[in-house]
């Protein structure tokens, strides 16, 4: 087919040339008016035409799920890796004697690195795309995981994993989940879920991975390894999503709607939904961090204790599912508040009982809600202030969540060391959950709940 799509104006009937005119648009983005003869009648020709719509129909699917993948793709390696990494604890310890309070440090400095850039990534994705914003991060990322392999001093940790990876963590959810929130409007949070399971699938099947590597070939040839898979994924994730100002829609360029950041710096509903990010995101890393050792000390054997892992990393799937799904039904406010009465729950029953059982019903809750509190922010972001500047507002959010995200598992750890027991640290993340439950129930109604279709121009 010579053209990508074509409009139909209608042509003369009772002329003597009958002539059928219309616009004729080449891929290379020219165009122009043509005239054709009409050897035919003016139902072949609605027939002609309706096909060249689908096939342009069926072109921007593929394209909209293509990125669905780069986009899973990309939370799939960097989720993996970032989890990863706790396999090379014992190595370090070995090789250097460096303490795990100084391993966790530099784990916490690469979430400060991601909420203190993830903001910046978002502007810089709305202003030039996600692809190239994604291919550069992604590839220094990988670099990181390499040159980790030749670390023998702490600052040089903190520079190649700290800095490096946290440049990864802050683009790889910031961009992902704004490019999807404006390839997608009916089905935002369906899709934001979708693209979320890629976070725990590498969870879970990256590790072992790692630890089939370090079995095999020393720590160092397996970080190296490792980087460079994580190079040529993260490359080639980045090219399969397209940007979504390139995309026409009903054979138009779309322009998003909403708010600029100049506007929302003053509406108390974008520090309302900052803050309550801060009050569960700090539960969100502490839980899966200390979780397990906490089932040793209940009596857990090591290997029933890591099983607690592999039940929440499954439940978080089915969360991630459900909730992006009821976003789009019920709004994000109300997705919050299914996510965080259970989120309480959930840390109520990890602070009042040792029966093993029950700990087990409370993982499984608390896995479903940590998939679905990663998913819902996105949308919920959209629905309040548009996609106009979407990316810059959502890692604006994403740093507050990270500010608890990095010190949560430290002063967990910490209360611990002086009390031996998570009971107090238990007791803290369920009164922050609770605290942001009481914000979301004041939060308005969203304007924009509904996701209205971008202006056309």
């Amino acid at each position: 087919m010579l053209a990508s799509r074509t409009e139909y104006w209608g042509h003369q009937r009772g002329t003597q040339s009958g002539l059928f005119r219309g616009a004729l648009y080449l891929p290379d983005g020219s165009h122009g008016v043509v005239s054709l003869p009409l050897p035919f009648t003016r139902s072949s020709t609605n027939l002609d035409i309706r096909i060249v719509r689908v096939s342009s129909l069926f072109n921007c699917i593929h394209k909209r799920y293509l990125t669905v993948l780069g986009a899973c793709l990309t939370q799939f390696t960097i989720g993996g890796f970032l989890f990863a990494y706790g396999l090379f604890f014992k190595s370090f310890e070995v090789e250097y004697g460096w303490s795990r309070t100084l391993l966790s440090s530099c784990l916490s400095f690469a979430f400060l690195v991601m909420g203190v850039l993830a903001s910046f990534g978002g502007h810089l994705s709305d202003r030039y795309g996600p692809r190239l914003v994604l291919g550069v991060t992604g590839t220094i990322c990988g670099i990181g995981f390499v040159l980790l392999s030749q670390v023998t001093q702490p600052w040089q940790l903190f520079v190649f994993f700290g800095l490096l990876l946290g440049l990864g963590l802050a683009t790889h959810d910031v961009v992902t989940l704004s490019t999807i929130a404006k390839q997608f409007q009916r089905r935002r949070g369906m899709m934001t879920g979708v693209v979320k399971v890629g976070t725990a699938v590498g969870q879970i099947t990256i590790p072992p991975v790692a630890a089939f590597l370090i079995a095999v070939y020393d720590w160092r040839l397996a970080l190296i390894i490792l980087g460079c898979a994580a190079i040529a994924l993260l490359i080639f994730a980045a090219l399969l999503i397209q940007n979504p100002a390139t995309n026409k829609v009903s054979n138009h360029r779309t322009e998003a709607s909403g708010s600029s950041i100049r506007e929302v710096r003053g509406d108390r509903r974008l520090w309302m939904i900052c803050t309550i990010q801060f009050s569960f995101f700090t539960s969100l890393t502490t839980i899966p961090l200390h979780i397990v050792v906490h089932g040793m000390d209940l009596g857990m054997t090591a290997g029933l204790a890591a099983s607690l892992l592999s039940i929440m990393g499954a439940a978080s799937i089915a969360g991630r599912l459900t909730v992006g799904t009821l976003v789009d039904r019920i709004g994000g406010r109300r997705a919050l508040i299914l996510c965080l009465v259970p989120l309480i729950a959930s840390l109520l029953v990890f602070l009042s009982t040792s029966t093993m059982w029950l700990v087990f019903v409370a993982v499984v809750i608390y896995g479903f809600v940590h998939g679905g509190l990663f998913t819902v922010m996105s949308p919920t972001v959209a629905g309040y202030f548009g996609l106009k500047a979407h990316g810059t507002i959502f890692g604006i959010v994403v740093f507050f969540g990270t500010i608890g995200g990095a010190s949560g598992p430290i002063l967990a750890g910490r209360i611990f060391d002086l009390t031996g027991s998570y009971t107090l640290a238990f007791t803290v993340l369920a009164a922050l959950a609770t605290f942001g439950l009481v914000l979301v129930l004041k939060l308005p109604t969203s304007s924009l709940s509904t996701f209205p279709p971008p202006k056309l121009r």
